[in-house]
């Protein structure tokens, strides 16, 4: 196998190109301390700041913050949690946010942050997969997936599929298939240790379309989403957890809160510049 040249490998890892993590500040922990004492505030409870501020520090691509989140939930003296049901709620928000910031990201922070574990922690971790397709689950995955996609987008489910279509084929095809089947739907079979449900998912789609910037028509959609999860009655629907918060959140006032939250966390994570997607590389002169 050829090698890489030293001049590839250090266009590589250029700082202008940001190539590794980005390095907390010391303004990120003030700022979940701050998230977290106002999420109490507004009765909403430990497990959706948790996923708000979760799915801020992966699109971010910041998994100290992440480490920051799971440390500040142990804390937390009204939860009666424990810090595997903590690590186990972050690690599986981190999962999801693949469908919205992709693969590379989750892969970088996941890995860091389990890391960052106490080995009592670490070792007490499921490692059984709960996302195995298998020609006797493959048509029930598929059912499952198509009725997320129905309760998030009702009113235009169909309509916006088509439209996809006509973007390309496959494109409703694989949203459907390898993303709300596989991997937002709730798994099957063995019990996850934390289940990031309904109304948690649409708060890590929200939060990470919001904090990679660019997107807006997907947070549009969201927002939408999360309020037909009460409107309709999803969220109260059978295997679904009750939401502390919850109700609140797909409301007007909890819409904004959980925007400007998200702006938030965003301003103290990227120290005032922003997001870490591609307006992080700037023309060398």
């Amino acid at each position: 196998m050829s090698k890489l040249s030293d001049a590839v490998k250090a266009l590589i890892n250029a700082s202008h190109a940001k190539p590794g993590y980005t390095r907390i500040s010391p303004n990120v922990s003030p700022a979940l301390e701050k998230f977290a004492k106002s999420a109490a505030e507004k009765n909403v409870g430990l497990p959706a700041w948790v996923t708000l501020s979760t799915a801020v520090s992966a699109t971010m691509n910041c998994p100290e913050a992440m480490t920051q989140v799971f440390h500040l939930a142990n804390a937390n003296s009204q939860s009666h949690r424990t810090p595997v049901q903590n690590a186990e709620l972050i690690r599986e928000v981190g999962l999801k946010c693949i469908s919205f910031n992709g693969i590379p990201r989750s892969i970088n922070t996941l890995g860091a942050f389990y890391g960052s574990l106490p080995s009592d922690v670490a070792s007490a971790l499921s490692t059984t997969p709960t996302r195995e397709l298998t020609p006797e689950n493959i048509e029930v995955r598929k059912r499952d997936g198509l009725a997320l996609w129905d309760s998030v987008y009702l009113g235009f489910e169909r309509k916006l599929l088509g439209k996809l279509a006509q973007s390309h084929p496959d494109l409703p095809v694989h949203i459907l298939n390898g993303h709300y089947s596989n991997l937002l739907a709730n798994p099957r079979g063995a019990q996850k240790a934390e289940k990031v449900g309904r109304v948690l998912t649409s708060l890590v789609a929200i939060a990470c379309l919001r904090a990679q910037t660019g997107v807006g028509p997907q947070v549009t959609s969201h927002i939408f989403g999360l309020r037909k999860a009460y409107e309709n009655g999803d969220a109260r629907a059978e295997g679904e957890d009750p939401v502390e918060g919850g109700e609140w959140l797909a409301g007007e006032e909890g819409n904004l809160w959980i925007l400007n939250s998200v702006d938030s966390l965003v301003g103290a994570l990227g120290s005032g510049e922003g997001t870490t997607f591609a307006p992080g590389i700037k023309a060398k002169l």
